[in-house]
């Protein structure tokens, strides 16, 4: 039988608490964002879960949550890949502005499509600017066109499948259990794939901070079982409190 699938997204980031279009700027947790990446390991551990292996984006949130949860599963041990193609959705020229004055200036319908629209990407930062990954030394191995300079998330969606087709999904047929510890939209991404989820669907999907989601599937890789581990109505409260934070909802 395949190995069992954990995702999770990071805990809560410093621009997360600002309310900030992060991107690939790298930005560390906050206290609150700790506490949940350590409560995911337990609400883990509590669940019976051993993971065999495991994956990461290469920013900070996601490489310290997982690190936190494995800690309190007592598998900080564990071996880690991690890729550039688990990172979160690039929001080009939008990386650093706060949510709901974008809102106030472009308007709520435009926001809501440069953030929730399946391929409508917000307008694309200059080459020249930090924000732009070419001036990030952790992908200067990487070649200049893979390197975006604003994705929507069927560019996500693109980006994300190939890893999962190349690292993770051979992994869960080899019987391993699997955690990948991501971002919004690279989750949304691999969540519309494992689940059947269509472009016009997934804009209404929000995925909460520091909150496991796992997958029980057949010998072919279809879900046969997927849900939120922890407390039912909590995670829904988080998952409107995502969906509220440009003020669209």
């Amino acid at each position: 039988m395949p190995g069992t699938l954990v995702i999770l997204r990071h805990g809560q980031s410093t621009w997360n608490l600002e309310n900030l279009f992060t991107g690939w700027h790298d930005v560390p947790l906050t206290a609150q964002g700790e506490a949940e990446a350590a409560a995911a390991g337990t609400v883990m551990a509590e669940a019976g879960l051993r993971f065999d292996a495991s994956h990461t984006s290469v920013l900070t949130r996601a490489v310290v949550t997982q690190h936190l949860a494995l800690a309190a599963m007592g598998q900080v041990w564990l071996p880690v890949q991690r890729h550039w193609r688990l990172n979160e959705r690039h929001y080009g020229a939008l990386q650093g502005l706060d949510k709901k004055q974008t809102t106030e200036q472009h308007g709520a319908e435009q926001t809501k499509l440069w953030r929730r629209s399946y391929d409508v990407p917000p307008p694309p930062v200059d080459r020249s600017s930090p924000e732009h990954p070419a001036n990030d030394p952790r992908y200067r191995l990487l070649a200049p066109e893979v390197l975006p300079a604003s994705e929507c998330l069927a560019d996500v969606v693109t980006r994300v499948l190939p890893y999962w087709q190349e690292a993770i999904a051979p992994q869960l047929l080899a019987g391993l259990d699997v955690l990948v510890t991501a971002h919004g939209n690279s989750l949304r991404a691999l969540l519309m794939h494992l689940e059947g989820v269509s472009s016009q669907e997934i804009a209404e999907v929000n995925i909460p901070t520091g909150v496991p989601r796992r997958y029980e599937f057949d010998d072919a890789l279809a879900v046969t079982s997927v849900e939120y581990l922890g407390d039912q109505e909590a995670i829904a409260a988080a998952a409107a409190a995502v969906a509220a934070q440009a003020g669209t909802a």
